[in-house]
């Protein structure tokens, strides 16, 4: 990234107008105190694969083949700690799984690993787990509903929800 000494103007205001609708967060970059133990939770418990890594400094993890969903780096961050409550920052990274099936692998693979559950939650429109990484980064592992079956008000406004979430029937969908 440079610094351009020219400032820039815009055409015309966007504050009114949004964003394109194909818009999509293409990656998170997390800072991590140790690379080692961050691949071991992104790759062998979640499963992501290993695509690049630089040394003790850095790794680029992805689903399917991707350059990378995930960056891990330790460039301003080797043996550092988490953040302390009541600071600013990342609240959780949402990992958005193509089905309920495989959110309820991802969930199968937290078991078998011993990794305990912040939360678990059906918001309406999505079934979520919540959960933290090895470095206290918030994690949320969750599956779309179609959008046909998302709760909506009588006047067809979004209305989501936070109910309890049936782990047991989510895990019951692995073994299926």
């Amino acid at each position: 990234m440079t610094a351009s000494t020219t400032p820039l103007k815009a055409a015309e205001p966007s504050a009114t107008r949004p964003v394109h609708p194909g818009t999509r967060i293409g990656h998170i970059h997390l800072k991590v105190a140790d690379l080692d133990r961050a691949i071991g939770f992104y790759r062998d418990v979640l499963g992501f694969e290993l695509m690049q890594r630089y040394g003790t400094q850095a790794a680029f993890l992805s689903a399917g083949g991707y350059h990378h969903h995930i960056g891990l780096n330790t460039w301003e961050s080797a043996g550092g700690s988490p953040p302390p409550p009541g600071t600013t920052g990342l609240y959780h990274v949402a990992i958005l799984y193509p089905t309920r099936a495989s959110l309820a692998d991802a969930l199968r693979r937290l078991v078998e690993a011993g990794i305990a559950l912040d939360g678990a939650s059906d918001h309406g429109v999505s079934e979520a787990l919540y959960l933290r990484d090895p470095d206290g980064n918030g994690v949320e592992l969750y599956w779309d509903r179609p959008e046909e079956q998302w709760p909506r008000t009588e006047d067809g406004k979004l209305q989501m929800v936070t109910r309890r979430l049936d782990l047991h029937g989510l895990l019951a969908q692995a073994a299926a």
